[in-house]
């Protein structure tokens, strides 16, 4: 493959089948250079598949996988030489303090220095607790010095597997933070699995969101909401509730209609909200307030899916 400068993963119908299941059905898509890549699926789907297909942790059925330009069969060690990532639970020597099992898997990368080490020890939030042995910290901390590891060595791509597992509002807040860095301000591609969709919401540039094994699509998060929110909804706070239903149900730019209280939420346009308005003030309803109702990325998915998916 011709190399591509600003394409740190690129990944051609990988496939992967256990028995007459397709964990992974013919899964294509790029990764560039400082860009937050979003895998998104309910567990089950087939990321964890694909990203041990990437790592070379098992073989595909079909496909090839190039990293930074070389392709992870012929040119394995020099493909996974730029890349750091956590799958499942990292693993770890508990009984060494949290420098020491960095310190040895940095060995793994050449001389990085000390320096180095002190810094992402520092940016997961750890450097006061870097003498104390593995086994005293807890899993979301665990999964912190994972992180911590994976960077040791400034990977160009990046690749963690629901990484948010075991980590508090304040931890997943600081890991958004590094990972944004690491990848906006540093340049390296970063690529995260998660079935939880509101965190990746915050968090991604682009997503590809994959169930029973096939990629159902790959696009940035707004042109995700535009594809699949064309109508906008707004809540509207009125006095008179069944006079603004009729008015509303007989408007040819209104779409579903529902209605709590003193609140109507409609799905409208955002070319046509304004005359809509006009036309429930016009006719004697009084309205304290419109409030565009902006759908979530779960909202989103369960479109892309289909709905009946167990997800978080």
């Amino acid at each position: 493959m011709a190399e591509n400068k600003d394409i740190a993963l690129s990944i051609k119908n990988i496939t992967k089948i256990y028995g007459k299941k397709k964990a992974a059905d013919h899964v294509s898509f790029d990764i560039c250079r400082g860009e937050i890549f979003g895998f998104l699926g309910p567990n089950g789907a087939g990321k964890t598949t694909v990203i041990k297909s990437i790592l070379g942790f098992i073989f595909p059925d079909e496909g090839e996988v190039y990293i930074n330009g070389y392709n992870i069969k012929t040119d394995y060690e020099k493909a996974m030489s730029s890349v750091g990532g956590i799958v499942e639970n990292p693993e770890m020597y508990v009984n060494l303090s949290a420098r020491k099992n960095i310190e040895m898997y940095a060995r793994l990368h050449g001389n990085i220095p000390k320096e180095r080490i002190n810094e992402v020890l520092n940016d997961v939030g750890l450097g006061a607790r870097a003498k104390d042995p593995i086994k005293k910290y807890s899993l979301g901390m665990k999964q912190r010095i994972g992180l911590a590891q994976a960077m040791v060595h400034k990977p160009k791509l990046l690749i963690l597997d629901e990484p948010t597992n075991g980590l508090d509002p304040t931890g997943i807040h600081q890991l958004r933070d590094i990972l944004k860095k690491y990848a906006h301000e540093d340049g390296a591609a970063v690529m995260v699995s998660s079935h939880i969709l509101s965190e990746m919401q915050l968090l991604c540039d682009r997503v590809g969101i994959i169930n029973n094994g096939k990629l159902i699509s790959v696009c940035s998060m707004e042109e995700l909401n535009k594809q699949m929110n064309p109508t906008t909804c707004y809540s509207i706070k009125v006095s008179a509730i069944d006079q603004a239903e009729k008015l509303l149900s007989e408007n040819e730019a209104v779409g579903k209609i529902e209605s709590e209280g003193d609140l109507i939420t409609a799905e409208i346009s955002e070319n046509n909200i304004s005359s809509v308005v006009r036309l429930l003030v016009t006719n004697g309803v009084d309205i304290s307030e419109v409030r565009k109702i902006e759908s979530s990325l779960e909202d989103i998915f369960l479109q892309v899916t289909g709905g009946g998916i167990d997800i978080e």
